[in-house]
């Protein structure tokens, strides 16, 4: 129904039950049992999405929906989609969150919103976007989330209404939809209206979200004919007789919105509601709609034909003052004008315009002739810049208009992509950019244009990057520094969509052409980097040879020279040079600074300088630079690969610490954050090899194997050399489940692949370590030479961490004293280092070896110390073992203690009883209304304080597992 009807009349015929459905969410939300009556019921939210067809009463309900909420005294957010909005980022998400933050002062907005202010902001047109590089998707979403959610809960119980859905725009809808499950975890009731037949391609996860929410979308009915008849007579009085009721419900076929207007018709005729007149229905419900609508409007003068019009093409919240001037009219013609169409019942409202229904805005924008439109569209851009109202507000009219090479609106759409693209909406962005490239552009322009539009199109479309960035380059550039930035981008998207030969060739090739020193050096820094990660690099040892030669000779002046030195220290690690030369590189790179979240530059090298440390036994270190690195990350609002790499490789490094649980929290964030971003990318290859590694560390094989079946990890494998390495996880995986042959051959492949490369540090690539267990069942003595090179390596490389691991793996396959002896100086070399999961491994492989040998007494005291450590580290398996190795032994195992849990917080607590209990972290995440990366630092606080797993953590709390 019309606006306009909306506010005469309260009535909404056989919606019984919709309303009732109401009635019991808001019951629900406000804590108040059915009778009305308040209760000991928790508030909760919930989610009602009422679905029907154009005029068919959605509009009508969510007002009343609005009404009830307000009275009950709900606070209303509210929204609606416009068919001409469609295409303005987050449009729906400014609507219902502006009005309550707008009236904010900056200082007071900064306060309120904290480190989400930059990030949100700028998508809800509160503040301009800063200089740098924009927020990911995910990380906007987050921003989002926390914005609503806090709004939730600070002025509950609050209900959001958003009307049209079908209409909101791609950026606000794919929120919502992925934010509407939390509803019923909060006080917020979601109530959604849209036409199921006209949603979108980008609203296919909104489709499917109620029955995932719980509910079903309510599908509303025509009226049937006895309602139809009550309407009539409510509008035109108990006169009107059955005969006349029936036609009205027959010409209308029920549907509510064109009964009113009829009605209203009937009114307006002054015809008589009776059998008499019945047979002129017909014609008059023709007019409600369509044709019959225009040739209505076209009655009401020229003059208010082309207000209608520039109203249409505004679409809605519509200026007078700004319609008025589109349609080329005075304001007093405009006034009479906007009085006409009021009296017509076409538009309602007063300081700002609407269409008393949608259908009527479609018709009319329908009817207006093509070349007109087009005209009216750029004269709407025109007078939205002139207004002062941004080249964002005018970009969508723009991309209605015909390409004609207008320097002026190649000007405004580039602009509106720079404000999107900083909003954190690049689809916008990139859609701006193309017809902006269409226009086209002046001749010299043009790469500029593809530059930009390559950028737009980085995160979301990396194949379509590739095509504009080398089509910017085959353009003649006449500002080398933007020649630059393209083979930079260029590049950069390359290897990270595993095409690492490109990204280096194309590197070299611009790299001989640069004039200018600096730009040189660093193309060769860019090139060094991606030559560290390709597993097809025909020459690996000349390239360390050059960077060797390159690093030594700088001094770290600035970030190009930091970047070099801190590829020399990663592959110093690779190598397996002694670590002190590693970690001396290291702290030089670091030394003027080497922020993770540079402007126009990847984050791998810090990452690596980072893992430097790890490797060579200084975890704390690498856990400092990790933290604040995430931390960069997170206040740039990079919630996507970014952080996912930071969570997957943190829970790496938890794992080399032997700190088992913690670390699978992390790689599931990770995971999830990885999934999407998309399957087959590098930062999924790292999360599902992590996960699997860690998985088999714990003793989980069959999960682990169900992991690595679900991600289709295997064969074939990535171009790039990965950490951990995906080939080598893998051969470790079909080890662990029995399969020998398959597993040496698969790890065999894996050292004539790295090799050649000159990566031998098996702390790194413990390739050889895996390859002599398997050669063990058919080919002892190979494996014992195998395993024996691996030490050697190891004791070059000299972290006590690495030459334990190595000299583990070289007493399983070796026999007699030997055994003995070598897990007694692995013992002697993991007990100087942080590696807690391979001391615990030692230990009881040492226990075992001594219970063999006769001497039972050592034997139970190394075996005692390995469970101790096995349950600390969350080793399950090796619990298992160890346990079983003490019963042979006669000996009975320790119980697990109870721990001190003083220290904890109460939100620590909630989050360790939860897990305890079963959940898994997004379900921890739902009921303690905080997203997963507070959960993984929850319960990471809680591991370390408690000193166990998830496993512990019943006895450790005394909790119930029910």
């Amino acid at each position: 129904m019309g606006q306009r009807s909306v506010r005469s009349r309260r009535t909404l015929f056989e919606r019984e039950s919709e309303l009732a459905s109401v009635e019991e969410a808001l019951s629900e939300l406000t804590g108040l049992r059915k009778d009305g009556s308040e209760g000991p019921e928790r508030p909760r939210g919930a989610l009602l999405a009422f679905a029907g067809r154009a005029g068919i009463g959605k509009t009508t309900l969510l007002a009343e929906v609005r009404r009830r909420s307000a009275a009950k005294g709900c606070t209303v957010l509210s929204a609606r989609g416009g068919e001409q909005e469609q295409g303005v980022a987050f449009h729906v998400a400014r609507q219902l969150l502006q009005p309550h933050l707008a009236g904010f002062a900056e200082a007071e907005l900064r306060a309120s919103l904290g480190s989400w202010y930059a990030i949100v902001g700028p998508a809800l047109g509160l503040c301009a976007a800063s200089e740098g590089a924009p927020p990911d998707q995910q990380g906007l979403r987050a921003g989002l989330d926390w914005v609503l959610t806090h709004l939730a809960v600070q002025r509950a119980p609050m209900v959001l209404v958003l009307d049209d859905a079908h209409w909101a725009d791609p950026e606000s809808l794919s929120w919502l939809a992925a934010f509407a499950p939390r509803a019923e975890e909060l006080p917020l009731l979601l109530v959604v209206g849209y036409r199921p037949d006209e949603l979108p391609d980008h609203a296919e996860s909104f489709r499917v979200l109620p029955g995932r929410a719980g509910q079903r979308p309510v599908d509303l009915e025509p009226l049937s004919a006895a309602a139809v008849a009550r309407l009539v007579r409510e509008d035109l009085g108990a006169q009107a007789d059955d005969a006349f009721c029936r036609e009205c419900w027959a010409v209308t076929a029920g549907n509510p919105f064109e009964a009113v207007e009829l009605t209203a018709k009937v009114r307006d005729r002054g015809l008589v509601p009776t059998e008499a007149g019945a047979h002129l229905l017909r014609d008059l419900a023709a007019a409600v709609k369509g044709s019959g609508l225009i040739a209505r409007l076209e009655r009401l003068g020229t003059s208010t034909v082309r207000f209608a019009w520039a109203c249409a093409v505004l679409g809605t919240e519509i200026s007078p003052a700004l319609a008025a001037a589109v349609a080329g009219l005075g304001s007093e013609e405009a006034a009479d004008a906007a009085d006409a169409l009021r009296g017509a019942r076409i538009l309602t409202g007063a300081d700002t315009l609407e269409f008393v229904h949608p259908l009527v805005a479609t018709a009319v924008y329908r009817a207006i002739p093509g070349g007109v439109r087009v005209a009216l569209h750029g004269q709407a851009a025109w007078c939205v810049i002139n207004e002062g109202l941004g080249p964002s507000a005018a970009a969508r009219h723009l991309m209605e208009s015909h390409p004609d090479g207008d320097v002026w609106v190649v000007q405004q759409l580039r602009a509106a992509a720079r404000e999107t693209q900083r909003a954190g909406a690049p689809d916008a962005a990139r859609r701006y950019l193309a017809r902006a490239l269409r226009e086209p552009p002046p001749f010299e322009e043009r790469a500029a244009v593809l530059y930009e539009l390559g950028c737009a199109s980085l995160l979301t479309e990396p194949a379509t990057t590739v095509n504009h960035l080398r089509a910017a380059l085959e353009e003649p550039i006449t500002d080398p520094e933007l020649r630059h930035h393209v083979v930079y981008r260029l590049s950069q998207v390359l290897a990270h969509s595993d095409r690492l030969a490109e990204a280096s060739e194309t590197l070299a090739r611009e790299s001989r052409m640069a004039a200018d020193a600096r730009v040189r050096l660093r193309m060769q820094s860019e090139q060094f980097m991606w030559d560290a990660f390709r597993a097809d690099e025909p020459d690996s040892p000349a390239r360390s040879r050059r960077l060797t030669r390159l690093a030594d000779r700088l001094t770290g002046r600035d970030l190009t020279e930091r970047y070099v030195i801190g590829l020399r220290a990663w592959d110093a690690t690779l190598r397996g040079e002694p670590a002190h030369i590693a970690l001396e590189h290291a702290e030089r790179a670091l030394a003027g600074g080497l922020g993770w979240a540079e402007a126009d530059r990847g984050f791998e090298v810090p990452i690596l300088v980072a893992l430097t440390f790890m490797y060579a036994d200084r975890p704390g270190r690498t856990e400092e630079l990790f933290a604040a690195g995430i931390a960069d990350f997170e206040s740039q609002g990079w919630h996507g690969a970014h952080l996912s790499f930071g969570y997957t490789i943190l829970a790496y490094v938890r794992y080399r610490r032997g700190r088992l649980a913690e670390a699978e929290d992390f790689v599931r964030a990770g995971l999830r954050l990885a999934e999407r971003v998309g399957p087959g990318t590098p930062v999924h290859w790292y999360a599902v090899a992590t996960l699997v590694e860690i998985l088999l560390a714990r003793g989980r094989v069959d999960e682990a194997t169900r992991t690595a079946e679900e991600y289709a990890f295997g064969a074939p494998f990535p171009a790039a050399v990965t950490f951990p390495d995906a080939q080598i996880v893998y051969g470790q995986l079909l080890l662990a489940r029995g399969l020998t042959k398959e597993a040496a051959a698969e790890l065999a492949s894996a050292g004539r692949r790295l090799d050649p490369r000159g990566i031998r540090n098996p702390s790194w690539c413990p390739w050889q370590l895996h390859l002599a267990r398997a050669e063990s069942h058919d080919a002892p003595e190979r494996a014992v030479a195998t395993a024996l090179e691996a030490v050697q390596r190891a004791r070059q490389y000299g972290a006590p961490s690495a030459i334990g691991q190595a000299l583990r793996a070289a007493a399983e396959v070796s026999s007699g004293s030997n055994r003995v002896k070598l897990l007694e100086e692995s013992v002697s070399h993991l007990e100087r280092s942080p590696a807690a999961y391979e001391l615990a491994c030692a230990l009881v492989a040492l226990g075992t070896e001594l219970r063999r040998s006769g001497r039972p007494k050592e034997a139970a005291e190394h075996l005692y110390r390995g469970l101790d450590a096995a349950v600390q580290c969350g080793a399950d398996g090796l619990v298992e073992e160890a346990r079983d190795e003490l019963a042979a032994a006669g000996l009975r195992p320790r119980r697990l203690h109870s721990t001190e849990t003083d220290t904890l917080t109460a939100r620590e607590r909630a989050a360790a009883v939860l897990t305890a209990r079963g959940r898994t972290a997004d379900q921890v995440a739902e009921e303690l209304h905080v997203d997963e990366q507070s959960v993984v630092r929850l319960l990471s606080a809680v591991y370390r304080k408690v000193g166990t797993d998830r496993s512990g953590l019943v006895a450790a709390l005394g909790v119930s597992t029910g």
